[in-house]
């Protein structure tokens, strides 16, 4: 079924989903199970995938009242699906919404065509067989309105310039922060994994990490070399589009807003002939009333996702359909980038450990003396702070620590001051360190990559301080859009009014400024 991509692009706020997206699940299925389970085994294992079901089948639905349209894909019945940016039935109760417009431009360039129509048989066939005359009241009263409407259009075209200024700096405040988002998570990832290879060449006294450890780093890095560039790829295309779109709503609404201000003043003007203007107006309302509709359209939406996303990060791992869009990172995968860093680390620390007992803490390998060097303090066993290590130094103060041990050296390499370390040792010591560090201190991303927590900061952060700006800005334009057509719109009327009366309070006063002038008459007007 075809499904209007352009529209989808047109939105900036689902632009998001877009560039996280691509953080999507990585299933791993278990392998090998031992199929000679006992009866409680097999008894858990059937009752937690009925729970696995169960969760997934108890769905929420984004949005529900707020999206409560006619379907006009459905026998034009309510839809009930809730925000679902990828359902044609979504789109279609969305669209439908401008319904009300378009039928409005429908009717008002049928009937004001067939009143303009009439008005030129009119004009041209019958106006020589009635007197002229005018109504002071019609002519004072057209005038008085024309005035009023186009103040009103003025005004609505204020607003809506003021409000498109406004909701354009919104979206790219938006934009901006979700490219920003976008770029921070690839660079994380890059990061991780640039640790992963570098851990991988890590030589302490001639021993390497172990063989079972690279393989798991292998592994990590495929699964990263999956997803890992999509995010920047996503920003930089989004980025263009938005660039793109901005540019085209920006001249649209200039463009309207300028056409509608110059409408309402050459209606005063004698520059050009008042029927051709009428025409031009005639056919520039048609076309207003299809763009409000179309902002109407996109109001809705841009509504719709706000109130999505907060619904959504209430419970992220609920089925719904912002799941199908965005959905999080499988708990599998996060585990899998987790263990294979908490394995490095470990056995980097291992490594160093030794290093440090064998090598630096031995006074006969290059001449060394002087207090002992204090082992790495291992994380995940005592913690990363310096009353849970004890003697020993976490991770994070290790280089300032052991740079108190180095020693000035000989030629041949030997220590000739006090200290443990030479500066090559406390070189390649400060390298491994750094890797085990940095695996480290990226936990708490990798925890937030398996929970969703990272994408439900994002949304929260959107649905704070964007979505409000958005929503009413949004509304400003299109309020303004429908006060300068509905003004623009009477005020056509008024004007074909208006010039019949002044045509004809011209004609009646040059007659009888003729009947003053006869000594026929003598001086008595008509």
């Amino acid at each position: 079924m075809y499904r209007p991509k352009k529209l989808k692009q047109f939105y900036n706020i689902p632009a998001l989903f877009l560039i996280l997206s691509t953080l999507f699940s990585v299933s791993h299925g278990r392998q090998n199970e031992n199929v000679d389970l006992q009866s409680d085994g097999i008894m858990r294992l059937v009752k937690r995938k009925m729970e696995e079901t169960e969760s997934r089948n108890s769905s929420i639905i984004l949005a529900k009242e707020e999206t409560e349209r006619p379907d006009p894909l459905n026998k034009f019945k309510d839809y009930k699906g809730g925000w679902d940016i990828t359902s044609k039935h979504y789109l279609a109760s969305v669209g439908y919404s401008s319904a009300p417009f378009a039928l409005m431009a429908i009717v008002w360039f049928m009937l004001f065509g067939i009143f303009l129509l009439c008005a030129c048989i009119c004009c041209c066939c019958c106006h020589r067989n009635k007197p002229y005359g005018y109504s002071r009241l019609a002519y004072a009263c057209s005038l008085i309105f024309l005035i009023l409407f186009t103040i009103a259009a003025v005004a609505g075209c204020a607003l809506m310039f003021t409000g498109e200024g406004k909701f354009l700096a919104s979206v790219n405040d938006v934009s901006h922060y979700i490219v920003t988002q976008g770029l921070s998570i690839y660079d994380n990832i890059i990061g991780i994994q640039n640790f992963l290879i570098s851990a991988k060449n890590v030589v302490l006294n001639n021993k390497f990490v172990p063989d079972d450890l690279k393989g798991e780093v292998d592994k990590a890095n495929k699964l990263i070399d999956s997803v890992g560039s999509l995010p920047r790829i996503k920003s930089q295309d989004i980025t263009d589009e938005i660039r793109k779109l901005l540019k085209q709503i920006n001249s649209a609404l200039i463009t309207i807003t300028v056409f509608m201000l110059l409408l309402e003043f050459l209606g005063f003007c004698k520059l050009f002939c008042s029927q051709k203007l009428v025409v031009i107006g005639w056919i520039v309302i048609t076309l207003t009333f299809f763009l409000c509709g179309l902002f109407l359209v996109f109001h809705n939406i841009v509504s719709d996702t706000c109130i999505a996303m907060d619904e959504w990060i209430q419970d992220p791992m609920a089925d719904s359909a912002m799941g199908e869009v965005l959905p999080c990172f499988d708990m599998a995968f996060g585990e899998e980038i987790k263990e294979a860093g908490k394995g490095v680390t470990t056995n980097v620390n291992d490594l160093l450990n030794q290093f440090i007992t064998v090598l630096a803490n031995n006074n006969t390998a290059n001449n060394q003396s002087g207090p002992l060097v204090p082992l790495i303090c291992d994380p995940y066993k005592h913690g990363d702070s310096q009353e849970s290590c004890g003697d020993e130094v976490p991770l994070k103060n290790a280089t300032e620590e052991w740079e108190k041990y180095v020693c000035q050296v000989s030629e041949d390499g030997d220590c000739t001051t006090p200290g443990r370390l030479t500066p090559d040792m406390y070189t390649e010591m400060i390298k491994a360190v750094n890797i085990s560090n940095g695996l480290y201190d990226y936990n708490p991303f990798i925890a937030g990559v398996a929970d969703c927590s990272i994408i439900q900061d994002t949304l929260r952060n959107i649905t704070t301080n964007h979505c409000p700006g958005l929503k009413k800005y949004s509304e400003w334009v299109y309020c303004g859009l429908v006060a300068a057509t509905g003004s623009v719109m009477f005020s056509l009327f008024f004007w074909v009014l208006y010039a019949r009366e002044r045509r004809h309070r011209k004609y009646t006063k040059r007659i009888n400024k003729g009947y003053d002038e006869s000594p026929l008459v003598g001086g008595k007007k008509l």
